[in-house]
């Protein structure tokens, strides 16, 4: 094969691969107002396994947790969202959830209550914050007091997808969650 048919084999491929992606994606958000959220194809996670949402974002920002929620869905995560850091806890006590994704700062309270939920309720999550401010030395610091993953809001809010699949991993070894043999996630044998 020649440069040229290489390439137009290469871009037919990426159309196609496109239209797939759109179709999978409007796929996705159809399922989620049916379903509330609760997909878990697209994880490689096997059907009947997430009975319950893994991931509880924590967040009373509707313009973050907006774009969070999309980008979970786009990679087929479960969810649930509270808007206080109250409800998170509470939520969080309950076991159901294996990642809590949070902002540093609530009006009701900080991160590190769930911090100390997990700690001492031992639900085994372990906790994502998205951060607005992206100081490094905080960012650092939270890292240090317990927090799995920092993510900065304004400039890398893509990689939330990312970090909650690495998160759920995180979790299974903490304790909780699903088997390893029930999720296939990329990279990981």
């Amino acid at each position: 094969m020649n440069t040229e048919q290489l390439r137009g084999v290469k871009e037919n491929m990426s159309a196609r691969a496109s239209a797939e992606d759109t179709r999978s994606v409007e796929g996705l958000h159809g399922q989620a107002q049916k379903g509330k959220g609760k997909i878990n194809s697209a994880v490689g996670l096997k059907p009947g396994i997430l009975a319950k949402p893994r991931i509880l974002i924590v967040n009373d920002s509707d313009t973050i947790s907006g774009n969070m929620e999309t980008i979970l869905l786009r990679a087929g995560f479960a969810f649930e969202r509270v808007r206080s850091m109250r409800a998170g806890c509470d939520s969080a006590r309950s076991g159901e959830f294996q990642v809590v994704i949070t902002v540093p700062n609530l009006s009701d309270g900080s991160w590190k209550r769930l911090a100390y939920v997990d700690r001492h309720h031992r639900p085994g999550f372990v906790i994502i914050l998205v951060a607005t401010d992206s100081n490094p030395a905080e960012m650092g610091q939270a890292l240090e007091d317990g927090a799995f993953d920092v993510i900065d809001a304004q400039h890398a809010l893509q990689d939330v997808a990312e970090s909650a699949r690495r998160a759920l991993w995180a979790a299974y070894l903490k304790g909780a969650g699903s088997p390893v043999g029930a999720l296939s996630l990329p990279g990981v044998s």
